[in-house]
C-alpha cells in the first residue's frame, strides 16, 4: 500500500472556484485510478488561494493481473466475422481456442493483462486530468498550450510508503513533477522538500499556510468574535462572506477598524452591503443600539505594526465608498416615493406587458381586491402597492439592486407613511424561496399576493410559460410564493377569481389600451361580473349581453373581441390554476403527503381553495395510514374495479339509487343501513370542513363492506338483483367520493 500526494501550485485561484475545484480534482483522479484497477482506502481534497491538493491513502502499489475470456464467432462463421473479432481482442487466429458449444464449436479469446505499478498509472492519469480540468474559466500564458485558471508554476506528486517516498515522473506542458512546494508568498516563499502528507501539512503550517479552508474559516470567525466581544460588540454573521474571505488568504490575520461617525447614521443594510460587496468586510454591530460601528477585515500577512498600515488604507477606501452611499441616501430622501414611482413610467417591465408604472397600476387594483379577504384596509393596501416599487428608481437601489424593498421601507418611514405601508415596501417581494420568511401583516400579504399573481397572469397572457427546466422569469418561484402566502396566513379564497381578474386586466391592457373609455368599461364591467358570478364563462357571457344591449355603436366592435375572450381566457385560467396545482404538489410532497393523496384531493370541487385542499389532504393522508383506512381503501378498490368492469361490459352506468327491497342477504341490508348513516354524517362533516369526522364516518363502512363481499355474489343470476347490487357498489363510490377521489389513491 502507498499514499499519493498531489499539489498543483499556481497564481491566486478565485475564491468562488476553490471548493468545487478541490472536489473535481478528487473525483477525476480517484475515478481514473479505480478504472485502471487501483483501489484506495480514503481520499481528501484541499484548496488555498495558490494551490489545489489531493491526498489518497491506502492506494494499491500496483494494479492486479487481469484475465478475461471472450466468446467469438462459431468456427463455421464467415471469415469477416472472425476478422472483426480478432481486431476487437487484438489477437491473431492462432492465439484463439476452439471449444465445444451448444450449437457446435466456437472461438474463444483469452486476454491477459499484467498488473502495472501505481506510479506508471498515476503518470498517465494526472496529466490527463490537468489538461482537461473543468474550470469555469481558464487561460493560457506564455508560449504553452496548457489552459489553467491562473498560470501554473509547479506540480508536486509523490508516492510515499514505509520505506520512503518517490516522485512520480511526468510533465505537463514542460512543468515536471517533483517533491517540492513553497510556503506563503511573503512570509516563506522558499521551496522545501516533501515526503508525506503529514509532513507536507505541518511544513505548510510552519510556512504560514493553513491548508484546510474550514480551519481558516474557523480561525477568522473565532478571532473576529473575540475582538468584537472585547469591546462589547458583536459580528454580524455572514456564512457566505466567511467562505469567500477564507478563500482569499492562506494565513488569515483578523483586524478590526472604525467607521467614521459621519456614516454610522446610514441604514444598517446600506453599511453592510457596501462593506460586503466592495471591501469584503464583516460588519460589527452594537447590540444595544443595533448600529454598525466597526468593521472586520482579514489580511493575508502579519506586519510589524500589527496591521495599522493595512487598516489605515482600508479605512481610507471605505470612507470613499461610504461617502458615495451617503450621497445616494441624502439625494433619495429629497424625492418622495410617489415621485420615484412616477419615474417608473419610463422603465419597461416587459415589451408585451408595459412599463413598471403600468404594472404597478394593475397590482394596486388587485391589491385592493385582495385586501378585504386577508383583513387589510383597502386604502392602505392600494397605497402600499402604488409606492412599494418606487425605490427601484432610487440612486441607492441603482447602485445596490439587492437593497430593493429594504430602501423602500426606509423612504416610506422617512415620509411618515403608515408603518404597514413601509413594511409592505420591504416584504412584498417575499417569500423568495422555500426557506424565506412569509409576510404576515395583512397589507404586506395583499401586496405580495397581487405582485406575484400579476406576474404569473401577465406571462400566461403573453404565452411565456416555463418549459422544462427553463424558467427565466422565476414563475415557479412566484407560484410557490402565492401558495405559501395563502397557506401560512390561512387565507380562505377561491384563487381562480383572482386569476380570472388579473388575466382580464392583462388582456384588456394588451388589446385595448389605446382607448381609455373602452378599457375602463370592459375591465370594470367584466371584473364586476366575475366578482358576482365567480365563473369565468358565465361572467363573459353576461358582459357580452350587456355590450349588445347597450346598443352603442362605439362598443359594437367589441362583441367579436368578447367572443374571442369567451373561447381563450377560461382555458388560460385553467392552465394557470394547473400550474399552481403542480407547485402545490411539490410543496405538499416536501411536507410528507404522497402524490396520489394530493391527486385524490385535487379531483374534488373547490380545488382552488388551497387551505381547504391542504386540510383535506392532511386528513386523508392520516386516514389511509390507519388499519381502517387501509382496509376501507381495499374495499373501495374492489367495489370500484367490479363496477368499472361491469359498466364497460354492459355499456351502461349503474348510477341509479339502489333499493333495499331487492336486498336478499343480511350483509347486503347491513351495508344499505351503514351507507345511509355514513352518507349523512360524511356530508355534514365535509360541509363544516371537519375532515377528521368525515374520515371517522367513512371508517364505519369498513366492516359492512368486508362482510358484503364475503357473503354476497354481486353478479347474481337474477338480473334485477345484479343491477341493484351494482348500483349499491356505485353508492359506495358516491359516499366515499364526498371526501376524495379514492380511485386516485394507489394504496
Amino acid at each position: 500500500m502507498a499514499d499519493l500526494l498531489l499539489e498543483l501550485f499556481s497564481e491566486e485561484i478565485p475564491a468562488r472556484m476553490q471548493v468545487r475545484a478541490a472536489e473535481d480534482l478528487k473525483k477525476l483522479v480517484t475515478d481514473a485510478l479505480v478504472a485502471a484497477g487501483l483501489t484506495y482506502a480514503s481520499a481528501a481534497g484541499f484548496s488555498t488561494p495558490r494551490r489545489l491538493c489531493l491526498t489518497v491513502e491506502g492506494l494499491l502499489a500496483e494494479s492486479p493481473n487481469l484475465r478475461e475470456e471472450r466468446k467469438g464467432p462459431r468456427v463455421d462463421a464467415p471469415e469477416k466475422a472472425l476478422e472483426g473479432f480478432l481486431r476487437g481482442v487484438g489477437l491473431t487466429k492462432d492465439q484463439l481456442e476452439v471449444r465445444d458449444d451448444k450449437k457446435g464449436q466456437a472461438y474463444y479469446a483469452i486476454i491477459e493483462k499484467a498488473g502495472r505499478p501505481a506510479a506508471d498509472i498515476i503518470a498517465e492519469v494526472v496529466p490527463n486530468v490537468v489538461r482537461n480540468f473543468p474550470w469555469p474559466k481558464s487561460m493560457r500564458w506564455g508560449a504553452g498550450t496548457l489552459r489553467w485558471v491562473r498560470p501554473l508554476h509547479s506540480i508536486l506528486c509523490i508516492l510515499s510508503a514505509e520505506d520512503g517516498a518517490e516522485v512520480v515522473n511526468f510533465d505537463v506542458d514542460g512543468i515536471e513533477a517533483a517533491n517540492l512546494t513553497a510556503g506563503h508568498r511573503f512570509h516563506a516563499p522558499e521551496s522545501f522538500n516533501v515526503n508525506s502528507f503529514d509532513q507536507y501539512r505541518a511544513e505548510l503550517k510552519k510556512s504560514y499556510v493553513m491548508l484546510d479552508a474550514s480551519e481558516r474559516a474557523d480561525h477568522i470567525w473565532e478571532d473576529a468574535k473575540n475582538m468584537a466581544f472585547a469591546q462589547g460588540l458583536e459580528v454580524v454573521e455572514d456564512r457566505g462572506l466567511l467562505a469567500e474571505v477564507s478563500g482569499l488568504v492562506e494565513w488569515p490575520v483578523v483586524l478590526m477598524g472604525d467607521i467614521a461617525e459621519d456614516f454610522v447614521g446610514l441604514p444598517v443594510e446600506v453599511l453592510q452591503t457596501s462593506m460586503k460587496e466592495h471591501q469584503k468586510f464583516f460588519s460589527v454591530r452594537n447590540p444595544k443600539t443595533g448600529r454598525i460601528e466597526k468593521f472586520i477585515t482579514v489580511a493575508n500577512r502579519e506586519t510589524k505594526d500589527d496591521g495599522a498600515t493595512i487598516l489605515a488604507g482600508n479605512q481610507k477606501v471605505l470612507f470613499a465608498r461610504l461617502s458615495d452611499a451617503k450621497f445616494f441616501w441624502e439625494n433619495d430622501l429629497r424625492v418622495s416615493l410617489d415621485d420615484m414611482a412616477a419615474k417608473l413610467s419610463n422603465v419597461t417591465f416587459h415589451n408585451k406587458l408595459g412599463t413598471q408604472a403600468e404594472r404597478i397600476e394593475r397590482i394596486a387594483e388587485l391589491s385592493g381586491t385582495i385586501a378585504p379577504v386577508v383583513g387589510a384596509d383597502v386604502e392602505l393596501a392600494v397605497k402600499a402597492a402604488q409606492v412599494a416599487k418606487g425605490d427601484l428608481s432610487s440612486e441607492m437601489v441603482y447602485e445596490f439592486p439587492e437593497l430593493q424593498g429594504i430602501m423602500g421601507k426606509y423612504y416610506a418611514e422617512k415620509a411618515e407613511l403608515d408603518q404597514s405601508i413601509a413594511n409592505a415596501c420591504e416584504m412584498h417581494y417575499s417569500p423568495l424561496g422555500p426557506s424565506d420568511d412569509v409576510p404576515s401583516e395583512a397589507v404586506s400579504v395583499s401586496v405580495a399576493l397581487a405582485d406575484k399573481i400579476d406576474t404569473l397572469a401577465g406571462f400566461w397572457a403573453i404565452d411565456e410559460k416555463p418549459t422544462g427546466s427553463k424558467d427565466p422569469f422565476a414563475l415557479r418561484r412566484a407560484a410557490l410564493g402565492v401558495i405559501r402566502l395563502i397557506l401560512e396566513n390561512s387565507v380562505r379564497v377561491n384563487v381562480s377569481k383572482w386569476i380570472d381578474a388579473e388575466l382580464v386586466r392583462q388582456k384588456v391592457f394588451s388589446d385595448l389600451n389605446t382607448d381609455a373609455e373602452k378599457h375602463n368599461f370592459l375591465e370594470t364591467e367584466l371584473l364586476g361580473e366575475i366578482a358576482k358570478r365567480g365563473i369565468f364563462g358565465a361572467a363573459l357571457h353576461a358582459l357580452l349581453d350587456a355590450v349588445r344591449n347597450k346598443g352603442q355603436e362605439k362598443f359594437s366592435g367589441e362583441q367579436a373581441w368578447l367572443d374571442h375572450l369567451v373561447e381563450e381566457l377560461p382555458a388560460n385560467c385553467k392552465n394557470l390554476l394547473g400550474f399552481f396545482h403542480d407547485r402545490l404538489k411539490v410543496y405538499l410532497r416536501d411536507k410528507g403527503i404522497s402524490h396520489d393523496i394530493i391527486d385524490a384531493c385535487l379531483a374534488m370541487p373547490n380545488n382552488d381553495d388551497f387551505v381547504l385542499l391542504v386540510k383535506r389532504a392532511e386528513a386523508l393522508q392520516a386516514f389511509v395510514k390507519t388499519d381502517d383506512g387501509t382496509n376501507l381503501l381495499q374495499g373501495f378498490k374492489r367495489a370500484n374495479n367490479i363496477l368499472t368492469a361491469e359498466e364497460k361490459k354492459d355499456g351502461v352506468s349503474y348510477e341509479l339509487d339502489p333499493e333495499v327491497k331487492f336486498a336478499e342477504d343480511d350483509a347486503e341490508k347491513a351495508l344499505f343501513a351503514a351507507l345511509d348513516v355514513a352518507q349523512g354524517a360524511t356530508a355534514s362533516a365535509v360541509k363544516t370542513e371537519d375532515f377528521a369526522a368525515a374520515m371517522a364516518a367513512m371508517a364505519s363502512l369498513r366492516a359492512p363492506i368486508d362482510a358484503f363481499f364475503e357473503a354476497v355474489q354481486v353478479n347474481s343470476d337474477n338480473q334485477m338483483v345484479r343491477r341493484n347490487r351494482l348500483c349499491l357498489l356505485n353508492r359506495i363510490r358516491v359516499v366515499m367520493g364526498q371526501v376524495a377521489d379514492f380511485g386516485s389513491i394507489e394504496g
